[in-house]
């Protein structure tokens, strides 16, 4: 079972860390470190980047934004941080904060330090085999943990400051297709049709909970020796007040089933594929049951899911069109941008 747990690799080119200058400032939150960390990287890195510092007696795992030209509201690491340290209490699905740090003296930038979770992470490939009924109680366990997220009181926390209120729904809308515009590139569709669908058809809010907003099965953590329960969520960098259907809305937009095209199918980043998986309505309807909702048509919510998820390829794409990151998993991300235009297209008809 060690060789299925979530592992990370060799440090990519032009990402490396300062290690004597985090071990440095590690001291003032860890005064026990010995000697320095082994540091790895993650193989995500799309968004933020991230490493694991490996101590003799401390399993670390840190987070900092990427290099070149960011948007104004994301990377927030402040705001991940303080979410992670409210949710604690009521949520026992987050990792541990060791330290956050402000003074950007040290990396260049803000970042933060937080305990590592062992376990398993579901990307691409699933780390072991599961039977179908496992996979089914894997695809529960993830709804009802989006459902227990939803249901949390935020009023009298931390958190009731995150979000701006009603309205969410609408500014989502028009700040997505706002980003769509400013870091198209000559090779992307204009997606003109789906951002004035959405706009025309944006409905109020179902109601204002807290919302992750990044929610999906590789940003889960789970159990190595049961591994259809989660032990810990991951990445909450874009975690705010909102409605908790868009939320819904961005985790479909990630769920590919088995009967996808092709295209869909090789770009999967969950195994959602595999037998005994619940389809996309299938997630709906239990999502709907679970939470009280009741049954409704959740076509907008869909169609925001996808463009949403290309506006998040194309800025990655943008950093790399202008060269701004080296990472060469990003060099075809234009096509999956306009691919991602077309699913929001096939959606809006219907089909």
């Amino acid at each position: 079972m060690s060789e299925a747990l979530d592992r990370a690799g060799p440090v990519r080119e032009g990402e490396a860390l300062d290690v004597e200058a985090v071990h440095a400032w590690l001291l003032g939150h860890l005064p026990d470190l010995e000697g320095r960390p082994e540091v790895t990287q993650y193989a995500g890195g799309a968004s933020n980047w991230t490493y694991r510092l490996r101590y003799p007696h401390h399993d670390l795992v840190l987070r900092r934004p990427p290099a070149g030209t960011k948007a104004k509201s994301a990377h927030d690491m402040g705001r991940e941080v303080r979410v992670q340290r409210a949710l604690a209490p009521v949520f026992p699905f987050v990792p541990a904060i060791v330290g956050h740090c402000e003074d950007e003296g040290v990396l260049g930038t803000e970042f933060y330090v937080m305990r590592r979770v062992e376990g398993l992470i579901p990307r691409k490939h699933m780390p072991v085999d599961l039977e179908p009924a496992q996979a089914r109680a894997l695809c529960e366990a993830f709804v009802d943990r989006l459902v227990d997220l939803h249901a949390i009181e935020v009023e009298g926390t931390d958190l009731a400051a995150l979000g701006k209120g009603e309205g969410y729904t609408r500014r989502q809308i028009e700040g997505w297709t706002r980003r769509y515009a400013k870091a198209r590139t000559w090779n992307v569709l204009p997606l003109r049709r789906v951002t004035r669908w959405l706009a025309e058809h944006t409905p109020p809010d179902s109601r204002i909970c807290l919302v992750h907003g990044d929610y999906r099965l590789d940003n889960l953590v789970l159990d190595p020796a049961d591994p259809t329960r989660i032990l810990a969520v991951l990445d909450w960098e874009m975690a705010t007040l909102g409605d908790p259907l868009m939320d819904l809305g961005n985790s479909l937009a990630y769920w590919t089933q088995a009967d996808d095209d092709r295209f869909a199918l090789s770009i999967r980043r969950q195994p959602t594929h595999l037998p005994g998986m619940m389809t996309r309505q299938e997630v709906i309807d239990r999502y709907l049951e679970r939470s009280g909702l009741g049954p409704r048509d959740l076509t907008f919510h869909q169609v925001y899911g996808v463009f949403r998820l290309a506006v998040i390829v194309q800025q990655i794409y943008y950093r790399y069109h202008h060269r701004q990151t080296r990472n060469p998993a990003f060099a075809r991300f234009w096509m999956l941008t306009n691919y991602l235009g077309w699913r929001c297209g096939r959606l809006i008809a219907g089909r």
